[in-house]
């Protein structure tokens, strides 16, 4: 799994880059590190014989080293939450087929008014007008007017995404192949429809192109205003001159954060990179109820820390374990916040030295940081932010 020299070229090969877009894009940090980084090995050690598995190892070495490359997605559905790590396989393998079935079902629904959906191709046009006139359009007919609000409203953006999704990840080779970009589109497309109250979001493709089937989405996961009022009272708290010094720039309301917030570093980082950064984040941010959140939202709740053990708390990410151990329950008190607080930090005196204006605050800072460092300097943040904040 990890030759002595398990280089960038070795990595790349799992998500390789069109020769033309190597020079223009940022350079991977991120190399697998033999006791560090979770590899197939160690993952498969995780289970149980009944296939349960031992989270809180799979943790700690996520939170070392990442992931490699070859068993991330396997990874990934239980860090989103897709699996109860106590589940066995029979279960998740049951629990698997019951989703393709609903989503093969949404598909269905979905292609029955829009009928290029499902079927290797996608729109960049609209196809109906604003008062729900069908628009003629090659591969995509739609044959009567519309009078539905919902489906119109529907309709009306479908061709946004197809828009976003050709500007999705160009650099990659994946995406050369249209049949892969449309089973993006078929994802933004068939999500919009079954959760109307989110519908899309600008950003979406950036956040659902490395997971595309684990694609999940919820309210918090897009409340970036909430985070970004956060992360202004995280800089007031633990740097009172660098916030002071934001507000006379205008930059008070931290909207020059937005983007980094909304595509969590998608832009900053090589897309390997980012990757390892949000699985770092995730297994530092788990938490063993998220599975039970998504299936029983009504019914999942954390335990009195009181009444955790050390056994219990080690199956909580670092982050997620320290706002347990300090009663901290702010929701929008998320990694990435602290995240951005550890750049604007790190940045701190060249910010109240040199920054005149918005767009002089962050700086040309693509490519130029470090994700692991980043995460342990937003760790340091968050023990710092909560020993001054008071508790809610």
């Amino acid at each position: 799994m990890f030759g002595k020299k398990a280089g960038t070229e070795e990595l790349e090969a799992f998500y390789p880059i069109r020769p033309e877009c190597v020079a223009e894009i940022p350079k991977t940090r991120f190399k697998p590190r033999a006791g560090k980084t979770l590899s197939a090995r160690r993952w498969q050690a995780a289970f149980s014989e009944t296939g349960c598995l031992d989270i809180a190892k799979v943790l700690r070495r996520i939170q070392r080293g990442g992931i490699h490359p070859s068993i991330k997605g396997l990874v990934w559905e239980f860090l989103l939450g897709c699996y109860n790590p106590n589940s066995t396989l029979e279960d998740r393998n049951q629990l698997r087929q019951q989703r393709r079935e609903r989503y093969s079902m949404w598909k269905t629904e979905c292609r029955n008014m829009v009928s290029v959906i499902g079927r290797g191709n996608f729109i960049t046009t609209p196809i109906i007008t604003d008062d729900g006139q069908p628009i003629e359009v090659e591969g995509c007919r739609v044959t009567s007017a519309v009078s539905d609000k919902k489906v119109a409203q529907w309709m009306l953006i479908l061709h946004q995404f197809g828009l976003d999704v050709v500007r999705t990840d160009r650099a990659l080779a994946f995406y050369e192949d249209k049949a892969n970009q449309a089973k993006l589109w078929d994802v933004l497309s068939i999500y919009s429809w079954v959760d109307d109250d989110i519908g899309y979001v600008q950003g979406m493709n950036d956040i659902c192109s490395p997971m595309r089937e684990n694609f999940r989405c919820s309210t918090t996961s897009i409340g970036v205003q909430s985070q970004l009022g956060t992360l202004s009272q995280v800089i007031k708290t633990v740097d009172p001159q660098l916030h002071k010094h934001l507000e006379d720039l205008d930059g008070g309301e931290y909207l020059f954060a937005f983007r980094m917030l909304m595509v969590l570093f998608r832009r900053e980082f090589s897309f390997l990179d980012a990757l390892y950064l949000w699985e770092v984040m995730w297994a530092m941010e788990y938490n063993p109820n998220i599975f039970w959140s998504y299936e029983q939202p009504d019914g999942a709740s954390d335990s009195n820390y009181g009444q955790l053990n050390q056994k219990m708390l080690k199956q909580y990410g670092k982050f997620q374990r320290k706002n347990l151990e300090t009663g901290y329950a702010d929701k929008n008190n998320a990694l990435a916040v602290f995240l951005v607080a550890s750049v604007l930090e790190t940045k701190n005196k060249q910010i109240l030295k040199e920054a005149k204006g918005l767009d002089e605050i962050l700086g040309d800072i693509t490519g130029n940081l470090d994700a692991k460092k980043a995460c342990q300097e937003a760790l340091k943040l968050q023990n710092k932010y909560l020993k001054k904040a008071k508790r809610p």
